[in-house]
């Protein structure tokens, strides 16, 4: 049988993630996590959420197991299934449930992604019984004292398919995340893609007009991860302009002229 230390040691952050504290949500965090409270992560794609929660858990000390959701995802991919190998049928617990018996912070990545039949399985671990039953084991785990729920959630993907419950979201502490301010994103894309300030402030230039076109012909504009891409590029040699049609421009459209309209934007601000 695995030791249990053994096993949470695989998803320990041993080395201090990277992360620019834009106002309170540090503090915030750490209170929620010191009462167990669950807590979502609300803002758009790429503008630092995982980051976060990579740093909070090198900050707490606790191991983070990430489970990227999608629509495919069902319950047993959270919390186990029976499985055959060549002594018969074993029980093999999912990342959710593995983080319930050892006391991980559990963080479902996108959580909008998977299905809503399937999120509803989190919903006794986030309220004052902090449970979770496998009914195809029999068994009802009351998680570990040190066990905390999160979820990052993009509000932009809201529709009649694609949304949280109300019953879900009420559950949880929220802290909005957005794009940092002009000289916060220039200092996060400078350390994170190793360019100089000059050539991030012009990334983060781009990237700030193409966030004028959401709903303009682009569901959201450049994120913070793209400009770190893009930034990566110029730092192996690439041009500005190759670099942001590669990690901007082809990613964010397939549309002609919306495609135009920002590499108009890139020569402009180049």
């Amino acid at each position: 049988m695995t030791n249990p230390a053994l096993l949470l040691d695989q998803y320990r952050i041993l080395d201090e993630p990277y992360y620019r504290p834009l106002r309170d949500e540090v503090e915030l965090f750490g209170a929620a996590y010191a009462s167990r409270m669950p807590v979502m992560l609300k803002g758009p794609t790429g503008c630092g959420k995982t980051r976060f929660i990579e740093y909070m858990a090198w900050r707490l000390g606790r191991p983070l197991i990430t489970v990227a959701c999608h629509e495919d995802m069902t319950a047993a991919d959270l919390v186990g299934r029976w499985l055959l190998d060549a002594e018969g049928t074993v029980w093999s617990d999912g990342p959710l449930t593995t983080a319930v018996r050892l006391g991980a912070i559990c963080y479902l990545d996108e959580i909008v992604e998977a299905r809503q039949d399937t999120t509803v399985v989190i919903h006794p671990l986030t309220d004052d019984r902090r449970v979770l039953p496998l009914e195809k084991r029999g068994e009802l785990i009351h998680a570990h004292s040190d066990f905390q729920l999160v979820i990052s959630y993009n509000p932009g993907y809201q529709s009649a398919i694609k949304d949280l419950k109300e019953s879900t979201k009420q559950r949880f502490a929220a802290l909005d995340f957005d794009y940092p301010d002009r000289s916060a994103e220039v200092e996060v894309v400078s350390r994170e893609a190793g360019i100089e300030p000059e050539i991030a402030d012009l990334l983060v230039k781009i990237a700030s007009h193409s966030r004028n076109l959401k709903g303009q012909g682009l569901d959201e504009g450049a994120s913070t991860r793209m400009l770190v891409n893009a930034g990566r590029l110029i730092g192996y040699g690439i041009s500005l302009d190759k670099a942001c049609e590669t990690t901007i421009v082809v990613p964010l459209t397939d549309d002609a002229d919306t495609r135009n309209t920002l590499r108009d934007v890139i020569s402009a601000c180049a």
